[in-house]
């Protein structure tokens, strides 16, 4: 059922298009017959929005990874740059949620790790909708801030470094990967906040450790022990996933991305708010000097100018 709903909503969507552009073309040679030019922005304003639609929706065709349709588990670790890039996950966690929330998309947060002075030094969010492993895969790699740092009393400028891992989630009929009782280890803990002080006074944060694999996962976002137990699981069973996928392809990359240091020489892309701003890819060099927009959630572009790349690479 599942399938069939994607499947419908794929077949809607293309009708859709089909029916704007017939009424456009009719609308158009209307206007052309009349020789009336009163209509002229408006078609030209609905041209432009059938063309962004259609361009979005051959770009989901070259989606066709086993995973690409998919929710998405997308963690952000902090680099090179100390408080600076505690803050530097905190900004990118809201870009990321930004760009979701402006699709219509649902976002949940399943772990965060509050860093020593500010910020977080790691954040775990599941992304879903349409595409969105295939989207936010993109995404996987070290992106570097450039700016006046705010925790620094000189008022210096500061380089930090953040690191992007997009992992698949794994859905309920996923017969390959299974986790036996006998194979968990599960610790609790009690949640820590800002400074590593502790919140709570009950242990409700969630260890787990799978033995086989050696994978450590933890969660402490929710007062919930159950919760954050259920939260743990998934980004645990999403990274078994990945494990199985390397081990089969010999190539980690292909889902999670090589793993680099988040320091200098690995980025994949640079956001400049100091001297001057800009955001720049640097595997397609694609930019924006509309930095507001694009820490807010503005990064379609970046996305579709690394997928139309690798179309590139596949040609």
């Amino acid at each position: 059922m599942q399938e069939l709903g994607k499947l419908q909503q794929s077949v809607d969507r293309w009708r859709g298009l089909q029916s704007q552009v017939g009424d456009l073309v009719e609308l158009t040679e209307l206007a052309i017959e009349n020789d009336d030019d009163s209509l002229e922005d408006e078609l030209t304003a609905e041209a432009d929005d059938v063309s962004s639609r259609l361009a979005r929706a051959e770009m989901e065709l070259t989606l066709s990874g086993p995973y690409d349709d998919r929710p998405a588990i997308l963690t952000i670790h902090s680099g090179a740059g100390g408080t600076d890039s505690h803050d530097w996950v905190e900004m990118l966690t809201g870009m990321y949620a930004g760009w979701a929330t402006a699709d219509g998309r649902p976002v949940q947060v399943l772990d965060t790790a509050y860093g020593d002075e500010a910020g977080l030094r790691t954040s775990t969010m599941e992304i879903g909708g349409q595409h969105a492993f295939g989207y936010l895969n993109a995404e996987v790699g070290v992106h570097r801030l450039v700016r006046m740092s705010p925790f620094d009393p000189a008022r210096r400028r500061q380089t930090s470094f953040a690191r992007v891992e997009v992992l698949p989630a794994v859905v309920d009929d996923d017969s390959e990967v299974e986790i036996r009782p006998e194979d968990l280890k599960m610790d609790f803990f009690r949640s820590s906040g800002p400074g590593g002080q502790n919140v709570q006074k009950v242990a409700s944060a969630v260890r787990l450790t799978h033995l086989p694999s050696g994978l450590v996962v933890s969660c402490q976002t929710e007062r919930s022990q159950h919760q954050n137990r259920d939260y743990a699981m998934r980004i645990l069973r999403a990274k078994l996933l990945a494990l199985r996928e390397a081990e089969r392809e010999q190539e980690i990359s292909n889902l999670r991305g090589e793993r680099v240091s988040a320091e200098w020489g690995n980025q994949i892309r640079s956001y400049v708010l100091h001297p001057y701003k800009s955001v720049k890819d640097h595997r397609t060099d694609y930019q924006s000097g509309n930095t507001d927009a694009v820490l807010a959630g503005g990064i379609d572009g970046f996305i579709e100018a690394y997928l139309v790349s690798k179309l590139g690479d596949d040609d």
